[in-house]
């Protein structure tokens, strides 16, 4: 969850405090508690869920600090907390509850490396074809041109990968408030065809590894397969700058998995824990039911509603 920066002065501990936030593209505020210097969003529902507000970039400090605070708080009642480790952690380092996330990771070597080892022939070709067309990839600044294209791209169609996209219909000024909250940890880099940008990524900087914080291109020019040369050019930015991974956000068993696997990435087990904090808590955890009624569900089950949804919102765009 990528939220806006924000100081906390005079804040007793456990004291709850608002931040502004995207959820599913849509501006929103959340609940948020910091301790011993981080910051935690608390997430109620069912359970009071407490996590590393911004996760993907930092590790939690002290865990067992963290514990205790929580259970001391007065300011609210927490369930459970969760929190996992980053890359490359990627062996358990402590004794509470875990499961497993899967991610999609690239590591990095150098270019020449990605390029002639770790990709797909097919993969090569695409980005060889496109430059002979005139595609062009080059890292930009986040400047009013660069939010343009943006604003073009997301307002290109309301539905994407079978599902409705979250920023159709925003004009300039949304995309440029909403999407310059992080800049200073992120490089920009366009996908340029006869000087139109046809495609986009937004590549974090997570001290350890690159992120692909957003990465998109437009559908009408799916032909010069821009998303290719734009992992290429992120390959190349992260081993400039001694970034030893690229991380390609979760990993899925869906078509966007083959082109993740095709472009070098492969599907990584990071352990997720689960701490209860409450007995409400504890019978979540034992009754699996600590990650939502979502994850509770079959594999099979989950697959079909996706293809209903695709379905549904393929019917209302027409």
């Amino acid at each position: 969850m990528l939220v806006s920066q924000i100081s906390t002065p005079g804040l007793m501990p456990g004291q709850l405090f608002p931040k502004e936030t995207l959820i599913k593209g849509q501006p929103a505020h959340i609940n948020c508690t910091e301790i011993d210097g981080q910051i935690f969003s608390v997430s109620r529902g069912a359970l009071t869920v407490v996590s590393l507000e911004d996760e993907w970039y930092e590790d939690i400090a002290n865990p067992e600090a963290v514990i205790a605070a929580l259970r001391g708080s007065i300011g609210f009642k927490p369930d459970l907390l969760t929190f996992w480790q980053r890359m490359p952690q990627v062996a358990p380092n402590y004794p509470y509850h875990l499961e497993w996330e899967e991610i999609a990771v690239l590591p990095i070597t150098s270019y020449d490396h990605w390029w002639k080892d770790q990709i797909k022939s097919r993969v090569r070709n695409q980005i060889r074809k496109a430059e002979k067309e005139g595609l062009v990839v080059k890292e930009v600044p986040y400047d009013d041109d660069f939010v343009k294209g943006m604003t073009a791209i997301f307002n290109e169609a309301p539905v994407r990968q079978g599902r409705r996209f979250w920023h159709y219909g925003k004009d300039f000024e949304t995309v440029k408030r909403q999407f310059s909250r992080f800049v200073f940890r992120e490089r920009m880099i366009g996908a340029y065809y006869h000087g139109e940008m046809i495609g986009f990524i937004m590549l974090g900087n997570a001290g350890r590894f690159g992120i692909t914080g957003q990465i998109i291109s437009s559908i009408k020019h799916r032909d010069k397969s821009p998303n290719n040369a734009l992992i290429a050019k992120a390959v190349e930015v992260c081993a400039a700058e001694g970034l030893t991974y690229l991380i390609y956000l979760f990993w899925s068993d869906d078509s966007l998995a083959e082109f993740k696997r095709r472009c070098g990435f492969d599907k990584v087990r990071v352990p997720r824990y689960y701490v209860p904090l409450s007995w409400k808590g504890e019978l979540a955890l034992k009754c699996g039911a600590h990650c939502g009624l979502r994850a509770m569900l079959p594999k099979g089950l989950t697959n079909v509603f996706k293809k209903m949804r695709g379905v549904w919102h393929g019917l209302r765009a027409e």
